[in-house]
């Protein structure tokens, strides 16, 4: 195969910051995607549908004149927030979700939930008011193993929330383990998976490679090969209920490459690319159009995008990083060869 012509696709799990970093990286998302879910877990955190609004005009202002691209703004969930504000949030057509970061789990978290039992009122209000909610999975115990987070806490919490809360739509975000995979699989059909390209195509030995690899580290963190190969087989079976969702985390350099660097991999300049070059790798690049183009937006109950994007076999090497004044940020794969270059999309 040679070309690969895809319905235009969203991206279900993006963080593009803002200010000076915003305008650099929004253009990659813009370039490949139709929408994208945009993580609210900015300093200080977009909590409030007003927050949400003018967030979403500082990210339409960075889209490139000539592209047609749609944020889909989602609230961060905190103990303050409030029944009145999800149903506020529930009737605005922007605010599409909200987002579920246990505290201290990630890259701009501390607002987060701290205890999740209490946050049981909220869940009700979400279900009711039929508004998904998306979470960042893993327990954030002190003495708990980084590669048993995500299990612990579906062990812990997850199994509950979705018995409490039957009808309340859930998005496990950036699923890394076979058991995430076996649990999404067998609740019901509201509760689905985003999977990132990084989890798909690297194992945590991708993190020791010839030394420390900084631009490999994300939360959740990679994990063994056994994991991995069933998010491979999840992205690829066909089932509607795993999705797209590169959560792309923009760094520049200095952060990423320094004695405590942040979490975080940048793959927007190559998403497409990247999943192509995972579903190739088991002969699957039938299966990627529903897993891109379709499944989110059904889960999310919003139109399939009409236009296309086109995929082309073609050899070409990473940049060892993208962005100017100032603005330096590395992305996967960089200064390696890739064999798959996304050319264009056609809005007709």
């Amino acid at each position: 195969m040679k070309t690969l012509t895809l319905t235009r696709p969203d991206d279900w799990h993006l963080h593009v910051r803002t200010g000076t970093i915003l305008k650099t990286v929004l253009p990659y998302t813009a370039r490949q995607f139709a929408r994208a879910v945009i993580m609210p877990n900015l300093k200080p955190p977009v909590t409030t549908v007003d927050q949400a609004l003018a967030y979403r005009d500082e990210i339409r202002a960075a889209v490139p004149k000539g592209l047609d691209f749609t944020p889909l703004m989602t609230l961060y969930l905190t103990a303050a927030t409030t029944e009145a504000e999800i149903k506020k949030a529930s009737e605005s057509e922007i605010i599409h979700a909200f987002k579920l970061y246990p505290a201290g789990a990630t890259t701009h978290s501390d607002s987060g939930v701290a205890d999740i039992v209490a946050a049981y009122l909220l869940f009700g209000a979400m279900e009711k008011h039929q508004i998904p909610l998306l979470i960042h999975g893993e327990v954030t115990d002190a003495d708990c193993d980084i590669f048993d987070r995500e299990r612990l806490f579906i062990d812990r919490y997850l199994g509950d929330i979705i018995k409490h809360f039957p009808d309340l739509r859930v998005v496990l975000e950036h699923v890394t383990t076979a058991e995430a995979v076996q649990f999404v699989e067998s609740a019901g059909n509201n509760v689905a998976a985003t999977i990132t390209p990084q989890h798909l195509l690297y194992n945590r030995n991708a993190l020791f490679a010839g030394g420390i690899r900084p631009h490999h580290y994300c939360l959740p963190v990679l994990k063994r090969e056994q994991h991995r190969l069933a998010l491979v087989s999840a992205a690829t079976s066909g089932n509607p209920k795993f999705f797209l969702g590169t959560d792309s985390a923009p760094h520049i350099i200095e952060t990423k490459e320094n004695a405590c660097g942040c979490a975080g991999c940048f793959s927007a300049p190559v998403a497409l690319e990247l999943y192509a070059e995972a579903f190739e790798s088991v002969d699957a690049l039938d299966k990627l159009e529903g897993f891109a183009s379709f499944y989110g937006a059904d889960f999310y109950r919003l139109p399939r995008n009409s236009g296309t994007i086109t995929l082309k076999k073609s050899s070409w090497d990473v940049p060892s990083s993208y962005g100017e004044n100032g603005v330096s940020i590395a992305p996967l794969k960089a200064n390696e060869f890739m064999s798959w270059k996304a050319q264009y999309f056609d809005s007709h």
